[in-house]
């Protein structure tokens, strides 16, 4: 049975972009591309995205860590208390099922959404490939 706790990144908990380092670096155990359904936004007045459920792809990674306290940290960076309701929230964690590219492994793992009304009200915009960067984003 698989005790590891799977979270699907796509924002700046990515390898390579500005929280990983400081959230995920020194405690993951595995890394690989993926992707989930759903719409991603760029958000122009914050310095992350935002992705909601919807018909499109998420692009990012699933990202496994021995110690579920990882998602503690996690969901302080996200501003997600479980006790709140969804609007009070700044995302909300749900389960997920995760693709890899060539469709040969799908995983359920943790990914953090944001609702409609909150994405409007950010102005976000959507990305049609669903991969964001925070390097091309400004």
């Amino acid at each position: 049975m698989d005790t590891d706790i799977h979270v699907f990144v796509y924002g700046t908990l990515k390898p390579g972009e500005t929280n990983f380092d400081r959230y995920c670096r020194d405690k993951v155990i595995t890394s690989y591309r993926a992707y989930i359904d759903g719409d991603l936004y760029h958000l122009p007045t914050c310095s992350y995205p935002g992705a909601t459920h919807g018909t499109n792809k998420i692009q990012g990674f699933v990202l496994s860590f021995k110690d579920p306290a990882i998602l503690v940290d996690l969901d302080e960076l996200e501003d997600y208390d479980p006790q709140r309701q969804p609007a009070e929230n700044d995302y909300t964690r749900e389960l997920v099922t995760t693709h890899t590219p060539d469709r040969i492994l799908q995983l359920s793992a943790w990914a953090y959404f944001m609702t409609p009304q909150q994405i409007y009200q950010l102005k976000g915009i959507l990305i049609p490939d669903g991969w964001w960067q925070s390097q091309t984003r400004s």
